[in-house]
């Protein structure tokens, strides 16, 4: 049976040169990165990635990561089928690997596509399933959509602005704790921070200070802005807002008709990509709040989200 010449393994999903348009992160560009660059006075790099591996910590509802042995030195060598290698008298080998995880596995970003609402499960730009849901996923603001990211990040250390930091052992907001306009306006305040607009803002629940340790980990649990919160940043100028958290948002949701208000708000409404299981204990420990980010989301059509290493630069 011969190949469909227009089959998925052949063909690239259209992508329309106007989906992001008119959308805040479009507002990123030349003067936004010329700004963040300036902020480099130091060089030095704090990586925000929390990291993956079998066995990780897992948000509900999301698949595991699994990593399997694909190809082997030893497996080659008994398996004799690539022919290509030849006698291979300098015992040329290679290892490779299958990976299978979600693309919302440790630090990511939410694609505009991630949440849907409404009877019929409608997200960002008013895409619905009847048109815009392919067997390969979303065919409109999925991960290939999303740009790279150069502009000035913020730190919002809401656990240090409350004073938890000076507390032995209390390094981290309590789990399910709700992050309110008037502690994101303390933080601001005690760290003489200001957002503008253009920024990626990460907010700090201290959840990662007990990375990995899954018992720790749920003492500090679900901490994260609630809706009033994520408006006001966004009303700021945000154009990212993540935090070190599962969820950006606090959960379990103070709206009983809406058990992700902030999702709702930031991804199907705003258009604001939101970056989760940001590391941020480094730039917490070293009171780096304002610092030139860089985050890469990967080109993957069809994808709601992606896996991304983003780093900041002081």
């Amino acid at each position: 049976m011969s190949a469909d010449p227009g089959s998925a393994s052949h063909s690239r999903p259209d992508i329309p040169g106007d989906r992001l348009r008119g959308i805040p992160l479009d507002r990123l560009g030349a003067p936004q990165a010329a700004a963040a660059a300036r902020l480099i006075t130091t060089g030095a790099v704090y990586d925000l990635d929390c990291g993956r591996w079998p066995g990780m910590p897992q948000a509900a509802g999301h698949p595991p990561l699994q990593l399997l042995n694909y190809r082997t030195p030893r497996g080659l060598r008994i398996q004799r089928d690539q022919q290509w290698l030849g006698e291979n008298s300098a015992e040329i080998g290679w290892q490779s690997e299958l990976m299978s995880s979600t693309s919302h596995t440790g630090t990511h970003i939410d694609a505009l596509s991630h949440i849907t609402s409404g009877p019929e499960q409608r997200w960002f730009g008013d895409s619905s399933p009847d048109e815009h849901l392919g067997d390969f996923g979303p065919r409109t603001y999925d991960a290939a959509s999303l740009p790279p990211i150069f502009t000035r990040g913020v730190l919002l250390d809401v656990p240090a602005a409350l004073g938890l930091d000076s507390t032995a052992g209390a390094t981290a907001l309590p789990a399910h704790h709700r992050i309110t306009p008037a502690e994101l306006q303390l933080t601001l305040e005690r760290q003489r921070t200001e957002i503008h607009p253009g920024d990626a803002v990460l907010v700090r629940t201290g959840y990662l200070s007990a990375w990995p340790d899954e018992q720790r980990l749920a003492e500090h649990v679900d901490a994260g802005i609630d809706l009033d919160a994520a408006r006001v940043l966004v009303d700021a100028g945000a154009v990212v807002v993540g935090s070190d958290a599962e969820s950006l948002e606090c959960l379990p949701s103070p709206d009983p008709a809406n058990p992700l208000p902030v999702h709702t708000e930031l991804l199907t409404r705003r258009g604001i990509p939101i970056l989760e299981l940001v590391y941020l204990e480094q730039l917490a420990r070293d009171a780096i709040y304002e610092f030139a980010f860089v985050c890469l989301p990967l080109k993957i059509h069809g994808a709601t989200g992606s896996m991304v290493r983003p780093i900041a630069v002081r």
